[in-house]
């Protein structure tokens, strides 16, 4: 029922709905994540907010008192669906395996499967750059990372 009145808020602003939890207890705590390829500023974050509250209040769906967050996905966010693979396509991430290893590399987006997705990882040199499939069930968590070679390169 949340999601019904979040909806159209979004849909208006151009961004997804990530997730949705309430917790439990006097002072309920309503969780709302969302996110939009290049990420989401305070207005939009603020915009939700108030629209949301405006709608909870009028339907008054949640009986005690609540409070709303209303945040974007961070860093340590870890991937959960294929949506996820695919709003941040092109973006660095790292990959942590079930072995113990992690890798870094650019996210070119899930397989049409949705059981993989394809990492381009940098070599030594530019030349060295390789593309690899990673299956999800090689690893534990996948989430966004900062590129430092990157950050560095723009600097100069």
């Amino acid at each position: 029922m949340i999601r019904s009145l979040l909806e159209p808020i979004t849909e208006e602003l151009g961004v997804e709905i990530i997730k949705i939890t309430l917790g439990s207890g006097r002072n309920q705590l309503l969780r709302v994540m969302i996110d939009q390829k290049g990420g989401v500023d305070s207005d939009i974050l603020a915009r939700v907010s108030r629209g949301l509250a405006l709608q909870l209040d009028a339907e008054d769906l949640i009986p005690n008192a609540y409070r709303l967050e209303v945040s974007s996905p961070g860093l340590d966010y870890a991937f959960e669906t294929t949506a996820d693979f695919e709003r941040y396509s092109g973006e660095w991430v790292k990959a942590f395996f079930v072995d113990g290893r992690t890798v870094e590399g650019r996210n070119l987006g899930p397989l049409e499967s949705g059981d993989a997705f394809t990492l381009q990882v940098e070599g030594k040199r530019p030349s060295d750059t390789q593309e690899e499939v990673i299956s999800l069930n090689e690893v534990t968590k996948v989430v966004r990372a900062i590129n430092w070679k990157e950050v560095s390169r723009s600097r100069k």
